[in-house]
């Protein structure tokens, strides 16, 4: 559990990266849940290394159609993300952004374009153009897992971040994607896209309230630590 800011950003639960391109994969599991559940989340974090973007793939392997989701997909990498998802027999559902990136284009409307279905997921308040626009306090799901959505503005003012829900049926431990309004040993920068350097310590210091939050991933990785 994550009680403090310093905590929050320094205690770190994490690993060297050691791809360029594919960092981890872990089947997150729960001693406090039922074996059903227990393995239904595959997960693997992947990383762009010109932007230093981190993408993420969930999916649920007990679901019969094994659906599964992009977060923060880059289009540089697309076709390396869909090989890997063919790979894995999913079947992509949703292709998310925690917000509006000004570093590289998002892969979401290249994703669309290769994989007939394919939803684009932005928060309201970015403003932006997608299939569906999420606001705080909803839920996308894949399968039987959900994420949460939470607003996190202040690097950007749409900026979400989604945490995997913390019912007895979820795996666990719990995740969190915050883009990149908390990173690790630091926070996103408020210099522009209506960022806001005093929303950004609001958001930053309700992630470090989460309950039962055992794992913090981040959109960039700027130095050798993946998760927090």
């Amino acid at each position: 559990m994550v009680t403090h800011f310093s905590r929050f950003l320094f205690s770190h639960q994490s690993r060297a990266l050691q791809h360029p391109l594919i960092t981890t994969l872990r089947v997150m599991g729960s001693s406090s849940s039922s074996s059903s559940s227990s393995s239904k989340l595959l997960f693997r974090q992947l990383f762009e290394k010109e932007s230093s973007t981190f993408t993420y793939l969930l999916a649920d392997v007990s679901h019969p159609d094994k659906p599964a989701l992009l977060i923060d997909p880059v289009d540089k990498t697309v076709e390396r993300d869909l090989k890997l998802i063919n790979e894995l027999g999913l079947k992509l559902v949703y292709a998310m952004n925690t917000h509006v990136h000004a570093d590289h284009v998002t892969g979401t409307g290249l994703l669309k374009t290769k994989v007939p279905g394919v939803k684009s997921v932005i928060s309201k308040a970015s403003g932006s153009k997608a299939d569906m626009f999420l606001e705080p306090g909803d839920k996308v799901s894949i399968g039987d897992i959900y994420l949460e959505v939470r607003a996190t503005p202040g690097h950007t003012a749409g900026c979400v971040t989604y945490v995997t829900g913390e019912d007895v049926n979820q795996p666990q431990p719990r995740m969190a994607f915050t883009g990149d309004a908390v990173l690790i040993r630091g926070c996103g920068r408020t210099d522009f896209q209506g960022g806001s350097s005093d929303q950004l310590y609001e958001s930053v210091h309700s992630q470090a309230s989460l309950s039962h939050l055992s794992y913090i991933y981040i959109a960039k990785g700027y130095i050798d630590l993946s998760s927090s």
